[in-house]
């Protein structure tokens, strides 16, 4: 299971919707204890592809963003990413490009602009990737 905040989950929210009609994207850091995945805190990168359909995370951002984590004493826990126009869950290319079988990959679809939807994945081997839905909770 996999928690976050209702304030990092409206800040990556607003940070989708002023990237639009592009993707968004950024890194989530957090504590891990058992089973659960603690997201403290969302960092906010940009997606230097400028694309609608896919991303990439600006490379002194993310180096940035583990400087800080590190400093802060926090775990890195994967990275979340917006899609503007189609369903919560990873797309082909996404499934190619997770790399990490222990991130946690946030989708956050826009697709319907008044009911945003927040989900969580965990995708690991090789091809075929398997993709599973990771217990999602926002609390607060």
């Amino acid at each position: 299971m996999i928690t976050i905040q209702r304030a990092d989950y409206e800040k990556m929210l607003r940070h989708a919707e002023s990237c639009l009609p592009n993707e968004a994207c950024g890194l989530i850091a957090g504590t891990v204890q058992d089973d659960v995945r603690e997201i403290r805190a969302v960092y906010l990168l940009t997606n230097t592809d400028q694309s609608r359909e896919h991303f990439t995370l600006d490379p002194k951002e993310q180096f940035a963003a583990i400087k800080d984590m590190r400093a802060k004493g926090l775990t890195p826990l994967g990275n979340w990413h917006s899609h503007p126009e189609s369903p919560s869950r990873p797309s082909e290319e996404d499934q190619r490009l997770a790399f990490d079988s222990k991130a946690s990959y946030l989708i956050l679809s826009l697709m319907e602009r008044d009911r945003p939807v927040l989900h969580a994945f965990r995708i690991t081997g090789s091809e075929p990737k398997t993709v599973e839905k990771e217990p999602l909770v926002i609390e607060g």
